[in-house]
């Protein structure tokens, strides 16, 4: 009888799952190089590292590339926006670089895939999760550091970041996207959003889930360490998805 081969752990484990993507559309969106060691690393969730050894993560990296790119955007705005005073650029700083700001540019060059992530956050759906996205976004920032310098991973963050930094405003900064979502939805005469929200995991490392909808229709869903957080993940959702179709909250049949 043949045996079963075990599950493998450890750094084979680790190897093999980096090895199982093609990270090449990632490199083209990043527009610079990193090693495999630097990548594999900057892409290595905590949760991940956890399950199989404790092997190395992300979060050293994670805190580099949060210096990286803070000073980029401070610098950009000084220059770009020599008219507005420190309270004013201090704020569109805070937005661009924001858990939802890098969220965004995480979801634009299709980040989520890439994530090695342990089974638990699988579950619930991490790769979605704007708190992953983000911290890994300043992961590969941090291991283009290394690997580059400052200039080069200054100029990527400038190109990722570009629209965001050219369409940046003082106000409206820390967004309220649940009250964002009620005055869209009152405005094409729709109900009043309702939230479901669930939780999963120990009571001491909760995941919620919220879901959104509105007339109806779902329209958005998030997730997050707190039932707030998730429910205005949802909002966001539902808010941009009711902003790029009005009709969206429409049931259809």
């Amino acid at each position: 009888m043949s045996r079963r081969r075990s599950r493998p752990t450890g750094k084979e484990a680790w190897a093999a799952a980096f090895a199982a993507v093609d990270h090449t559309p990632l490199l083209d969106a990043l527009g610079v190089t990193v090693s495999d060691t630097h990548l594999r690393l900057a892409l290595t969730h905590r949760s991940f590292a956890n399950e199989n050894g404790n092997l190395p993560n992300n979060e050293r990296l994670e805190f580099l590339g949060d210096a990286v790119l803070g000073l980029s955007v401070a610098n950009q705005l000084y220059d770009q926006y020599p008219s507005r005073p420190e309270s004013d650029i201090s704020k569109m700083r805070a937005s661009i670089v924001s858990r939802f700001g890098l969220a965004d540019i995480a979801r634009e060059i299709n980040l989520g895939p890439h994530i090695l992530l342990g089974r638990g956050e699988l579950v619930t759906e991490g790769r979605e999760k704007d708190s992953i996205l983000a911290d890994t976004t300043e992961a590969l920032l941090g291991a283009i550091y290394l690997e580059h310098g400052f200039e080069v991973a200054r100029s990527v963050v400038l190109r990722l970041f570009a629209e965001k930094i050219n369409t940046a405003s003082a106000s409206n900064i820390h967004r309220d996207w649940k009250t964002n979502l009620q005055e869209r939805a009152a405005e094409l005469k729709y109900p009043m959003p309702v939230y479901e929200a669930t939780s999963t995991g120990p009571e001491h490392d909760l995941t919620f889930s919220a879901l959104v909808t509105v007339n109806g229709v779902e329209l958005g869903r998030g997730v997050g360490p707190s039932k707030k957080i998730a429910e205005q993940a949802s909002a966001r959702e539902a808010y941009l998805a009711l902003k790029e179709n009005p009709r969206a909250g429409t049931p259809r049949g």
